[in-house]
């Protein structure tokens, strides 16, 4: 089951016809259409469902090839845009850089529908822009753990990081997910967690910066996972974020250790990514710890010995899993927030995987 709307980028030369191949898929004016090149100097997204596609983003890219002052700057922007990006629309106007363009994207495994500058049809593109979508899996965030009428016991902290009067997105997608499968759940706070226990839940999720607490709290025959896990599967490869947390215990002082954020948000004193991880980190080395948000995610990864990324509520995973192909490319171990505070709790043999 996909948990985010696939992303659609149209890439061309400045003054292709990019905003206005975006404005007449969505229907509406999306960007600014002018026949002055580089008048998009920054990428601009639109949230909308396409027949026989779904949920998506439309992003219209700066473009590239402008030769203004500000073209390297607007062709880094539309670099950027690439890791996120699960189907490219490129628009050939005869650009010496189109074929260029058309390797780049290619290279970073990206299906590309190509259209000529000079025809839009906007039909026959949607058409083969669904055609040319990558085909998943139809799986769960809660894969195998739960069945029909398991009793499901979340764990949801309420602090200043939970948005007011709303619950954070990756409790919203489990919730709804374990009511479509006709599960039981039960919610609570972890001060109330011995309360939702006498329900003999089949299973416990809970935010993973309460880990510990919980697992305290629950005996230790009753499987037990976190959101931040339940992403990390649905969205990126367990497999390298286990393995890249079973490399915390050799941290030495000195070592540098990335957080990567997908978002971009203002941090509080009680940030899980620049606060509470840091804080567990410096327990076991006097490490030095950097943060990248949003699209700053470093272009050379060879300086860190760790990277530990956010749990991608609101990143795709085309984006998450091309961040870990760089990692491992480089050969920087590489986990998740979930799956490195089990880690640096003890507790990484007790949590369960879908």
């Amino acid at each position: 089951m996909r948990v985010e709307p696939y992303q659609i980028s149209v890439f061309g030369a400045a003054n292709s016809g990019k905003s206005t191949l975006v404005n007449a898929i969505a229907g509406q004016t999306v960007s600014l259409v002018s026949d002055k090149p580089g008048t998009t100097t920054d990428p601009v997204r639109k949230r909308i469902e396409l027949p026989g596609i779904g949920p998506c983003v439309l992003v219209d890219t700066a473009g590239y090839g402008d030769g203004s002052p500000l073209g390297s700057e607007r062709e880094r922007l539309t670099l950027n845009m690439i890791d996120s990006t699960d189907v490219a629309v490129l628009i050939l106007t005869g650009n010496s850089e189109d074929v260029r363009w058309k390797e780049i994207l290619q290279d970073a495994d990206i299906p590309v529908v190509t259209v000529d500058d000079r025809c839009f049809d906007t039909e026959s593109i949607i058409k083969r822009i669904a055609d040319a979508l990558p085909k998943e899996d139809n799986h769960y965030l809660t894969g195998r753990l739960v069945f029909e009428g398991s009793r499901v016991v979340l764990v949801m902290p309420q602090d200043s990081e939970a948005p007011k009067g709303r619950l954070i997105l990756p409790q919203v997608q489990v919730l709804r997910e374990l009511l479509d499968r006709r599960c039981i759940p039960i919610c609570c706070t972890p001060g109330n967690i011995s309360k939702a226990m006498e329900t003999n839940p089949d299973l416990v999720i809970t935010d993973s910066q309460v880990f510990r607490q919980v697992n305290e709290a629950i005996p230790v025959t009753c499987p037990l996972t976190s959101f931040s896990i339940l992403l990390a599967v649905a969205k990126g490869d367990i497999s390298a974020f286990v393995d890249g947390a079973k490399t915390i215990g050799s941290l030495k002082d000195g070592d540098k250790v990335l957080i990567a954020e997908a978002c971009t948000h203002v941090p509080n004193t009680e940030d899980i990514g620049r606060v509470k991880i840091p804080a567990l980190l410096k327990k076991r080395a006097d490490v030095e710890v950097e943060v990248s948000a949003g699209n700053d995610f470093p272009e050379d990864l060879s300086e860190y010995s760790l990277i530990i990324h956010c749990g991608a509520c609101v990143a795709s995973s085309k984006l998450v899993r091309s961040r870990i192909k760089k990692a491992l490319r480089t050969g920087v171990p590489i986990t998740n927030y979930g799956i490195a505070i089990a880690a640096l709790q003890g507790i990484l043999d007790r949590v369960s995987l879908p």
